[in-house]
């Protein structure tokens, strides 16, 4: 059995909400991006009518950059700039970052909404500056969480170990997606 869907972007300025931890920001931009698509969807007429419910999911991930030295961490977006992602990059090389996600599963139906975290840590050998400039060069890297593509051909060798999933990492993790989708489904809400 498949599914029908329709990708819609949520149009928030994302840079308008902050929190500190990177666990709560993630949270905090799922729900704004529920709210500014049900708005819309509402706008446009939208009604939740027959059997079977709608199930709209949002998603945010940052990556959250551990230092080695600092025992501290810094929350990387979308990197600003060349230089920017360089910097990112190079410092993830012989290091350690975390992938930080959250996934928001709301059912139109019945207003139940079913969210939850999931973490990644991904180690890194050193990364020679040419692959660092490469990457730069090619540009990919400017349009994703932290400049991180652990996939990116020229980024997987340098890869030492991922704890976690690769689809983590990568932004939608599928075993907590799955499971946030059967308790939204679920008659009556869990209290």
């Amino acid at each position: 059995m498949g599914y029908d869907f329709t990708i819609m972007s949520a149009d928030i300025d994302e840079k308008e909400i902050r929190r500190e931890k990177a666990e709560d920001l993630v949270m905090v931009l799922a729900k704004a991006k529920a709210d500014a698509i049900i708005s819309r969807l509402r706008s446009n007429g939208f009604n939740q009518g027959g059997s079977e419910p709608t199930l709209l999911i949002t998603a945010d991930q940052f990556l959250h950059f551990v230092e080695v030295v600092v025992h501290g961490g810094a929350i990387r977006e979308k990197p600003s700039s060349a230089e920017e992602a360089r910097e990112f990059i190079k410092g993830y090389s012989g290091g350690h970052a975390s992938t930080v996600g959250s996934v928001l599963v709301t059912n139109l139906k019945t207003g139940i909404q079913k969210g939850g975290l999931d973490i990644a840590e991904i180690y890194f050998h050193k990364i020679p500056d040419e692959v660092i400039e490469n990457l730069i060069k090619e540009g990919s890297v400017l349009y994703v969480a932290g400049g991180l593509m652990v996939e990116h051909p020229l980024t997987s060798p340098f890869v030492e170990a991922i704890v976690g999933t690769i689809d983590s990492v990568m932004g939608l993790p599928k075993a907590l997606t799955e499971k946030l989708i059967r308790e939204a489904l679920e008659k009556t809400p869990r209290t």
